[in-house]
């Protein structure tokens, strides 16, 4: 695989050249009806705090404020954000210091809290502003920790409308002599001790099957609302749907890479080599639907790091270049909607 390793330290340039944003006090991520390029300062290094949300702005806007700006690709609109691995998150037209370096941002199934590696390599959980952090779990050393995804399920056994909604699992991978392994945490943990996650093809392991590789996972990635996890296993080169509804199983989705589960869990977008370029990829989720299609057949650049819309319509991807988006169905080609070099993820 050509799958590109993530930006340096230079992204933290190229976010404040590009972006054009600003961070006041008063300009946080739900600040989205203020023009960001009518503020001054910036997210300067010795900058000393996250932003804050306007006085009287909900946690998360559920319409869009009339006359908002989408900057760079992001807005109120679209729910897209970008981390670059420095402080600043690019989102809702204007940037956040989080008042740490954030690693692989990923959003809550409510889209109220936000789970990331910080600078010292530990799982952290914040609020969308970056205030209110809690560490979940601090790295040991020698360990490398990535990717942390919420995993949804429905409390009780049905689907109804009034049947309970939890994300209390985050599930992330560790990297430590170079073995590669998923691990689990529950979301309200502080300075906790991570599980093992480990995947197999039944319950008791017994089922006449060969059982999936325990190490070299990573790349973990949620969705649906029965404990499903997509990941991919590096030695095999091959992604993985984990699903811990009913009882634990694990299925093989074919050859690929940085998988990503849609918010309803029916469908997988992943990374492939194609005639040396990165394509993004979609299946069904299903057991019985295998058919694979090439979002990307006219690739002529990498397509990396996919992520669903929360309407599951649209699926952004990092490029070289910065960040660009397409249309689920692969109706339409990509079309890059941001220079900001970073990971993209969309909050619900």
């Amino acid at each position: 695989m050509s799958v590109r390793n993530r930006f340096g330290t230079t992204a933290a340039l190229a976010l404040m050249a590009t972006v054009g944003a600003v961070l006041l006090s008063a300009c946080g991520p739900d600040n989205a009806g203020s023009d960001p390029t009518a503020a001054t300062g910036s997210a300067a290094p010795g900058a000393t705090g996250p932003g804050t949300p306007a006085p009287g702005r909900s946690a998360h806007p559920s319409t869009p404020t009339p006359g908002a700006k989408e900057v760079n690709g992001t807005s109120a609109a679209n729910h897209l954000t970008i981390s670059t691995g420095t402080r600043a998150v690019a989102m809702n037209g204007t940037t956040v210091d989080f008042g740490t370096v954030v690693r692989d941002l990923a959003w809550s199934p409510d889209g109220k809290r936000a789970a990331f590696i910080d600078g010292n390599g530990d799982l952290v959980v914040a609020d969308p502003d970056g205030g209110a952090k809690v560490t979940l779990a601090t790295a040991p050393g020698g360990e490398t920790w990535s990717h942390p995804t919420w995993q949804h399920a429905a409390q009780g056994p049905s689907d109804l409308p009034e049947s309970t909604e939890r994300f209390d699992t985050i599930v992330f991978a560790a990297a430590e002599g170079g073995v590669l392994r998923l691990e689990k945490i529950p979301t309200k943990a502080v300075g906790g001790t991570p599980e093992v996650l480990t995947p197999h093809t039944s319950l008791d392991g017994s089922a006449n099957m060969p059982q999936p590789p325990q190490t070299g996972n990573t790349w973990a990635d949620a969705g649906g609302r029965h404990g499903e996890i997509v990941y991919a296993n590096t030695p095999a080169d091959e992604v993985y749907l984990y699903d811990d509804y009913i009882r634990p199983a694990t299925r093989d989705l074919g050859q690929g890479s940085q998988p990503a589960l849609s918010p309803d869990g029916e469908h997988v977008v992943f990374v492939r080599s194609v005639d040396g370029h990165d394509h993004l990829f979609t299946r069904s989720s299903r057991i019985d639907q295998k058919d694979e299609k090439d979002l990307t057949p006219a690739a002529a650049t990498d397509y990396t790091e996919p992520a669903w819309s929360p309407d599951g319509r649209t699926i952004a991807a990092r490029t070289p270049d910065g960040v660009s988006t397409l249309p689920a169905d692969g109706s339409a080609a990509p079309a890059q909607v941001s220079t900001v070099k970073g990971l993209p993820a969309y909050r619900p």
